[in-house]
């Protein structure tokens, strides 16, 4: 500051003593110091906001998928905890398309301070893993905050199915290859890799009807066009708690609460297990602090007794994580797909 106030005396002493200059050069040699010290005075705009505590406005959390379905049940009960914590609205953001690329990508190109969100889902890696190319990098673009919660995959069939038990199923389907099928929400969705881990692990040859999300894999099974059907337990569990399915078992390591009667696939299976999970991710690049803040947040909130209930009510666990174990994850889901999209030799979009 002392250098700059020098310069700007010079400057008034060097118009005083010209002569021989326009009146129009001279008025602009004199106003030249009080433009200088206004911005000498005056902070700019990145420090100003550099210098506003976070957060000072409105968040985004962006949802890839429309409206209506459990992640956006999660999205929006995370967005009025996260509100109330930070102290700003926390809006909730639809952006549905590409299997969820349009909404990552997006918030992969956002300014990098924290105040665009992301709830990364299980299908954030799978896609990952079969998309050749991305308009993003799902490893780097995306900064990881926290895990909310994981939950397993149910192999459901129709309660009036000749099979009672996994190992039942099997050899069913061992002793008649080729004549059974499976529904899921498309080429490469995780419904589709999963059938194909199961068919890889326990030698058979189920067919794979693909529809394009939606209702249909569901509606297929309950109408029994379909014989089997692997589903995460947000979808499956009000079906089966109706009766309407029968859960030959969950593919998670250890039972699930929601469901403790039902034994775990892996013990049938060695091998097969399949966990889907829902997490906070936002733009690279945003501060550290910023993200610290972020997962402190989601820390208490998974921490309480209601989230704990609003959860497991939906087929999961709370599960809070730090920003590396969150990376972590997303990682090694990428290399399980990929080995099992190799495999089974599915071809790449």
């Amino acid at each position: 500051m002392r250098d700059t106030l020098l310069a700007i005396t010079l400057l008034a002493a060097t118009a005083r003593c010209l002569s021989g200059v326009s009146r129009r050069a001279s008025t602009l040699l004199l106003t030249l110091p009080l433009a200088l010290a206004g911005l000498a005075g005056t902070p700019s705009q990145a420090q100003t906001a550099a210098a506003l505590p976070y957060p000072s406005r409105a968040l985004h959390l962006v949802n890839v998928y429309p409206p209506g379905g459990a992640s956006d049940v999660v999205a929006r009960y995370i967005a009025q905890k996260l509100s109330d914590g930070l102290g700003q609205p926390v809006i909730v953001d639809n952006r549905a398309g590409a299997g969820g690329a349009i909404g990552n990508d997006y918030v992969a190109k956002q300014t990098p301070d924290g105040y665009t969100i992301l709830l990364v889902t299980g299908a954030y890696p799978v896609q990952a893993a079969m998309v050749k190319t991305l308009p993003f990098d799902p490893l780097r673009d995306i900064a990881m905050v926290s895990m909310l919660t994981q939950y397993p995959f149910v192999i459901n069939v129709l309660p009036t199915a000749p099979y009672r038990t996994l190992a039942e199923f099997i050899a069913h389907a061992r002793a008649n290859s080729g004549k059974l099928n499976y529904s899921s929400a498309g080429i490469g969705s995780v419904h589709h890799l999963s059938g194909e881990l199961f068919n890889a692990l326990a030698g058979t040859d189920i067919g794979h009807i693909p529809f394009r999300g939606g209702a249909a894999p569901m509606t297929e099974l309950l109408a029994g066009r379909v014989d089997v059907l692997f589903e995460a337990m947000t979808l499956s569990l009000p079906y089966i708690q109706a009766g309407k399915l029968r859960a030959l078992a969950v593919t998670s390591r250890e039972r699930a609460r929601a469901l403790p009667d039902t034994p775990v696939a892996e013990q049938t299976l060695p091998g097969y297990v399949v966990t889907s999970f829902l997490g906070i991710g936002t733009t690279a690049g945003t501060p550290p602090a910023v993200i610290e803040r972020l997962n402190r947040e989601v820390r208490s909130i998974l921490a309480t007794p209601e989230a704990a209930r609003r959860f497991v009510e939906l087929g999961g666990e709370p599960q809070a994580s730090s920003p590396t174990e969150m990376l972590d994850l997303v990682a090694a889901e990428i290399t399980k797909w990929r080995k099992v999209i190799d495999t089974r030799r599915i071809e790449r979009q």
